[in-house]
């Protein structure tokens, strides 16, 4: 054992009192982070069934961007159990709605101990971790037990990189034993390579496999009858500090705003009463999804505190910007709005999306903005004239399609590894 390994194990004994303490304090807004809490610390191992097909997706959009790996794979082995593992009780939820008949649990935390007796309990067939997630004892384990592991819709900054290169002997070791690794695009390759990674493919996101549920395209038209015709952008995923700098800038935007509404989803749950009480401080009329009622004409924001619909949000708007852009968050899933041939806008910040932000304006399926200003006055020009807007849709169409088939890249590689 490194001493790098030896050194976060010991952290890890030595901070489990922080760690029950902030899942406390989750809990004071968001309540579910004190369900399911045995799971969490590798207690309550009771397998419905064992040898399943295993995925790992942290939160709601790993957790939604299987969906086309997990349908290539029950096609594959259609008789397998299917087991979710997710970090997050929006997640864990998600998954819920998603997949009525898998086995749902929280993987635990990364001890050596509950990362060993997890597998040995459920003993799965294959495990498949969706994007970033590198846990390194549950990745010893699997080598050891003899699980066939693999990072799938992998990716990796450059920033990432360089982070990880300071604790090498903690990572390397780790990403050196998953059996194959399918990456999103050659640069994500490359930098898993340099880190230690073997048997890297390039085989794309699965995120561009989605294909939009039938009962979201309806939704889509009833949140467009709510809002009776009116000119919308949408703010999808929005974080802590974008929505003042947003509201802000439709304020100061005037008259130029006619009657469009405002639309935001922001990205936690916890924060719904939050960006409520900004929109209301600065005047603008906010009415929340979930009264189930019809958009009033005076309504300036419309708040979705809803979880699972941001593809009718998508569809009842003429424009979406993408949050966790304006700020340093690196942005959140680029590829929803092509899947609905909305135009899309994006901040500054897209080092999570870096590959998929650049394919997005080369097919002028999206625009990037420096600002929030500039996002607002952006929007409201595309939506006054309807050839640009056509022309981006059309874009997100070149987009979606040009990447397609990553699923199916995927599956051949899982089924490579388990037949080796």
């Amino acid at each position: 054992m490194s001493w790098q390994l030896a050194l976060y194990n010991g952290l890890w004994r030595a901070l489990t009192p922080l760690v029950r303490r902030y899942l406390r304090k989750r809990a004071r807004k968001a309540p579910a982070y004190l369900e399911h809490w045995d799971e969490r610390f590798g207690q309550a191992l009771s397998p419905k069934a064992t040898g399943a097909i295993w995925i790992h997706a942290v939160s709601v959009g790993e957790t939604r961007a299987a969906q086309p790996l997990v349908a290539a794979l029950r096609r594959e082995w259609p008789d397998a159990p299917l087991l979710l593992t997710q970090m997050t009780p929006t997640g864990r939820a998600t998954a819920e709605q998603l997949y009525p008949d898998a086995e749902i649990r929280y993987l635990p935390y990364d001890y050596p101990q509950a990362a060993a007796d997890f597998l040995r309990a459920y003993r799965p067939r294959c495990g498949v971790l969706m994007e970033t997630e590198i846990w390194p004892n549950l990745i010893h384990a699997a080598a050891a037990q003899r699980v066939p592991l693999l990072l799938a819709n992998a990716r990796l900054s450059g920033k990432s990189l360089n982070g990880y290169r300071k604790i090498a002997g903690l990572i390397s070791p780790a990403l050196a034993k998953l059996t194959a690794v399918a990456a999103q695009t050659a640069e994500d390759a490359s930098r898993l390579l340099a880190l230690g990674a073997k048997n890297v493919r390039v085989c794309g996101s699965s995120k561009y496999d989605i294909e939009v549920p039938e009962s979201q395209r309806h939704l889509a038209a009833d949140f467009r009858a709510r809002a009776g015709g009116r000119r919308a952008l949408l703010c999808a995923s929005t974080r802590e500090g974008e929505e003042a700098l947003i509201l802000d800038a439709w304020l100061a935007a005037g008259d130029a705003v006619g009657d469009a509404l405002l639309v935001m989803v922001p990205r936690h749950p916890e924060r719904w009463d939050e960006v409520e009480r900004l929109a209301a401080e600065r005047g603008l009329k906010p009415q929340r999804r979930s009264d189930g009622a019809a958009i009033a004409a005076d309504t300036r924001l419309w708040l979705g505190d809803s979880m699972g619909e941001m593809f009718g949000y998508l569809g009842a708007c003429d424009v979406a910007f993408i949050g966790g852009s304006l700020l340093p968050y690196g942005c959140h899933n680029l590829i929803e709005p092509a899947q609905m041939g909305v135009p899309a806008l994006f901040g500054p910040s897209v080092f999570n999306f870096q590959q998929a932000a650049a394919d997005s304006l080369a097919a002028g399926a999206g625009r990037q903005v420096g600002d929030a200003a500039e996002l607002v006055s952006t929007a409201l020009a595309l939506m006054d004239d309807p050839a640009a807007g056509e022309a981006m849709r059309q874009g997100a169409a070149r987009f979606r399609d040009a990447h397609r088939g990553a699923s199916e890249r995927m599956l051949a590689l899982i089924r490579q590894a388990l037949s080796s």
